[in-house]
Parts: C-alpha cells; sequence; structure tokens
C-alpha cells in the first residue's frame, strides 16, 4: 500500500560560510518553482545557516546572504540540500557534518550540489558507496575520502537516501530529478519549462562535453525533431539524414554533446514520454506503446521495467495513489519567468 506523501515536503537548504551562491539560489529556485498540476506549490523551501554568510562566487568573495532559518532547522526538513562551498572558504567546521549525520539518522533525504560532496563525506555519509562532485575536484575528494568510490564522469548519483550532483547546471539536473522521483516526469519537465533549461539529463551522462562552436550546434534541430517524433520508427540513418552527418560522425558529435549514444539517447526520452503520458492521460499501456515508438505494449513494459525498476501498469496505480494525498494549503504561485 502506498503511503501519501506529507502536504508538503520542506526542503532545507544549507548555507555556511563560504558557500557558492549559485548553488543556493538553483536549488531554492527549481523547487521553489515547481507546481503540481493544480497549481498548488509541493514544496515550502527554507535557507538554513547561522548569522550574515559571506558566499564565494567563482572562488571569490561573494554576497552577503542572511538564511531565513538557524542551521538546526535543517532538521525538521524532508530534503537537505548541501551546496558547494569555496575552496578558499573557511572550514566550515563540525556542525554541519554532526547535522548532516543527524539529518541521516533520522532518514532525512540528502543531496549535495558541487563540492557540497566534501561536507557529506566528512559526515561519513558517502562511505563505501559510489559518489560524484564538479570534475576539478574529485581527484581531491577521492585523496582525501578513499572510502568513497568517486566517479568523476556522470552529472548525479543516486544512492536513494543520499544524492551527490557535478558542478552548477548539474545541480539543477539533480533538482530536476528529485522533483521527478517525487511528483513525477510531468510535473519535472514543466519545472524545466519553467526554469527555461532543457528537460532534465540522465545521471549518467558525462560531465566533460564538448559544447558546440561558433558554426553552431548540428543536434539542437535534431533533438527537436527527434522529441516532435518519438512515435515514429526511427532509425540511425534517420537521424544521421536529418542532422547532415554520416552515421560514424553522428555518433561521435552525439557522444561529444550529450554523452551517450544516439539510440540510447531515444530509449531514454521515449521512456520519459511514457512515464508523462501515464501521470497525465488515460491512455492504454497499448495507445502509449504507440505513441512512444515502441510499437507493442510487450517492447513497452520491458524497456519500462529495465529503466524505471516497475511496470507502466504498477507506475500510473502508484503514481495516482500518491495524488490523492489531501491537497497543500494554496500559496500564491511564482510568476513564471
Amino acid at each position: 500500500m502506498v503511503t501519501p506523501p506529507k502536504a508538503r515536503h520542506t526542503v532545507a537548504v544549507l548555507a555556511p560560510p563560504g558557500v557558492v551562491g549559485f548553488d543556493v539560489t538553483a536549488a531554492c529556485q527549481a523547487f521553489g518553482i515547481a507546481r503540481l498540476p493544480d497549481g498548488t506549490p509541493p514544496y515550502e523551501v527554507r535557507v538554513c545557516g547561522d548569522g550574515t554568510v559571506t558566499t564565494t562566487v567563482a572562488g571569490t568573495a561573494g554576497f552577503g546572504l542572511v538564511p531565513s532559518h538557524p542551521l538546526h532547522a535543517a532538521l525538521a526538513a524532508d530534503t537537505v540540500v548541501v551546496p558547494g562551498v569555496g575552496r578558499r572558504a573557511a572550514p566550515a567546521g563540525p556542525a554541519v557534518p554532526a547535522l548532516l549525520r543527524a539529518a541521516h539518522e533520522r532518514g532525512i533525504r540528502v543531496a549535495s550540489i558541487c563540492t557540497g560532496a566534501f561536507l557529506l563525506a566528512e559526515a561519513g555519509l558517502l562511505d563505501g558507496g559510489r559518489a560524484t562532485t564538479h570534475w576539478l575536484a574529485a581527484g581531491r575528494l577521492a585523496a582525501d575520502y578513499p572510502a568513497v568510490r568517486v566517479d568523476p564522469g556522470v552529472l548525479f548519483v543516486d544512492n536513494g537516501q543520499v544524492l551527490t550532483s557535478a558542478g552548477l547546471a548539474a545541480g539543477i539536473d539533480l533538482c530536476l530529478h528529485l522533483i521527478s522521483r517525487d511528483h513525477g516526469a510531468a510535473v519535472a519537465a514543466r519545472t524545466a519549462r519553467a526554469l527555461v533549461v532543457p528537460l532534465r539529463r540522465e545521471g549518467g551522462t558525462a560531465q566533460l562535453l564538448r559544447h558546440p562552436d561558433a558554426g553552431g550546434d548540428p543536434l539542437h534541430a535534431t533533438l527537436e525533431w527527434l522529441h516532435r517524433n518519438l512515435h515514429r520508427r526511427v532509425t540511425l540513418a534517420d537521424i544521421a539524414r536529418r542532422a547532415g552527418l554520416s552515421v560514424r560522425h553522428l555518433h561521435r558529435v552525439f557522444r561529444a554533446q550529450t554523452g551517450t549514444t544516439p539510440l540510447r539517447w531515444l530509449l531514454w526520452a521515449r521512456v520519459e514520454r511514457a512515464r508523462e503520458l501515464l501521470e497525465t492521460t488515460d491512455l492504454s499501456v497499448e495507445e502509449i506503446a504507440r505513441a512512444t515508438g515502441f510499437g507493442s505494449p510487450v517492447s513497452l513494459r520491458a524497456h519500462f521495467c529495465r529503466r524505471v525498476g516497475t511496470s507502466p501498469s504498477t507506475y500510473r496505480r502508484t503514481f495516482r495513489d500518491r495524488s490523492r494525498a489531501p491537497v497543500p494549503p494554496f500559496l500564491p504561485p511564482t510568476p513564471p519567468p
């Protein structure tokens, strides 16, 4: 039996000395702008820290930040987000690692952005597990905390109660991933559109991607075309022809710019679309299989179970059971950007 979630999920974003300003505001914006289908905000966001904090921006002193709640208030949250801390910032001291250990013992979900992974490692929450951080800091994390299996090549790692992510934009990917875990792919997709960022990327997407040069991005229009044609049978030759590239060159460009292969990206996009349709429509599994290009319910179920961990029918039933939770009190929605 599915237990309905609490009416409002509290997210505590920590603000220790030297916290990276972008990481704090990105997490606040992502969770704060999220809306359920009826327009209600599913999250209450609190910035937690003691006293006025000087943030860091690009490794230098940034701006003063006055947290809205004391540091210990994070222990009343459902999720604690640990932003990165500048390398030259003053040490956070034992208070933050002690708080993180206490939060973990209480069953609170803990997620780090960028070098926030160092604070999770100091608390012992990453010992024996896989984790990531900004690729520039990955070697230092591995050297300082040898009990942690550091993977510098991914955007984020989800270990259930403890999650870590790479730097900057990967923190937004992680926030969207958590929103998807809590409220489904459709809510996460709407949040991404409100943030004016691409649909959330898989955690396994590579950090070190070659960005397109001034000559333009040969994949941008191709990816949009694939999104519009998920229902069609599409081959590698079709994708290459659309991009104006040979199949071999398409593979190189795709891996350089997305970190994965064309067909693996297409499969991921089809499963994500199936999740949205299961959440937001009454289409049958057979109709969704056709609409997402899987062709048959058998194929959809096989790929869906492999990537989501459950069948389409069970996913829909679980999602709808969760959606019957009491509607949270209304707060005026944040205007979209």
